[in-house]
């Protein structure tokens, strides 16, 4: 009896000891999510088949004036309750301000309309630059998946504003400055070894309907997929990219940053591959990877003086 009371002692300190080890690291973890910051209500930058579309203003203690597009979209499916502040946290440790940008989810809305929305986010952004205390030439983007996918299509088809234009926010550019992305869809039209790819040469098999009726159609659909394919739009504009793609990934295969990478530096520009071996789509240890991506970010963006926030 005295040696199981004594190994249950013993049991107990142990897992005293650990628990107190655990509390200081817990406790960090939980500051660095928890950075000092302010966040607006949400914004409304457009609407969509009756729909508001909104973003969200994440602005750091320290802010820098850089400013951060957080495509907020997985499957193409987004809303502002899918955002959370400690999401950016990584970002806003780096005096970066980000603005978190949701849009209307497929089906309702086609793949079309919202590459279409959230291009229409940047040059409302850069339009109210300073009511965010950012600068207009400073602005990058981030997402994962189908996040990725919308980054890389502001990335490459991104371009100057309409100067006729009735409508203030279509007279802003419409470009960002860099693009840091999780496991983008780089070429609908090439699945390759995808899961998706039913090899009929049409859309991915769970997106029959989210490019619209005129997808069914095989010849339509080359000319939407291609439309909607980054790689097909890299061109001497290209901002700086790092991508960053798990090697076991067989939603998204690898094979798709890979052409992408080999097509930008066909075309003279380095793009950044960081490939997680073993990796599939989504890992654990992702954020630390954000914190990664931050650093390069703000190495792309260097900080200028913020303007003056309202």
């Amino acid at each position: 009896m005295n040696r199981l009371r004594g190994c249950f002692g013993l049991l107990l300190k142990i897992a005293l000891l650990i628990l107190l080890l655990l509390l200081p690291v817990g406790g960090a973890a939980w500051w660095f999510f928890h950075p000092a910051h302010t966040e607006s209500e949400q914004i409304v930058y457009t609407q969509r088949h009756g729909h508001d579309l909104t973003l969200r203003v994440i602005r750091p203690e320290m802010a820098k004036g850089i400013g951060v597009l957080m495509i907020v979209s997985g499957a193409w499916k987004s809303g502002p309750q899918k955002f959370e502040s400690w999401m950016a946290a990584s970002f806003l440790r780096q005096g970066m301000t980000v603005i978190a940008v949701s849009h209307l989810s497929q089906p309702e809305a086609t793949i079309q309309e919202i590459v279409q929305d959230v291009q229409r986010s940047v040059r409302f952004v850069r339009l109210h630059a300073q009511d965010y205390g950012i600068d207009p030439k400073r602005l990058g983007v981030v997402g994962g998946s189908s996040g990725g996918h919308l980054s890389l299509m502001l990335a490459t088809r991104g371009g100057a504003g309409e100067p006729g234009a009735a409508d203030a926010v279509l007279r802003e550019d419409g470009s960002v400055q860099a693009a840091a992305v999780f496991y983008p869809v780089t070429d609908l039209i090439n699945l390759g070894s995808s899961t998706e790819n039913l090899h009929d040469g049409g859309p991915p098999k769970s997106f029959r309907k989210s490019f619209g009726p005129e997808a069914a159609d095989l010849a339509q659909w080359k000319v939407i997929g291609q439309e909607l394919s980054p790689i097909f739009h890299i061109s001497s504009a290209l901002p700086p990219i790092y991508i960053i793609h798990g090697s076991a990934d067989t939603l998204v295969p690898l094979e798709q940053s890979e052409r992408f990478q080999k097509r930008a530096a066909e075309l003279g520009h380095h793009v950044i591959l960081d490939v997680r071996s073993g990796k599939k789509h989504g890992w654990p240890t992702m954020m630390w990877d954000a914190h990664l991506m931050a650093q390069w970010m703000v190495q792309q963006l260097q900080a200028s003086p913020a303007p003056a926030a309202p």
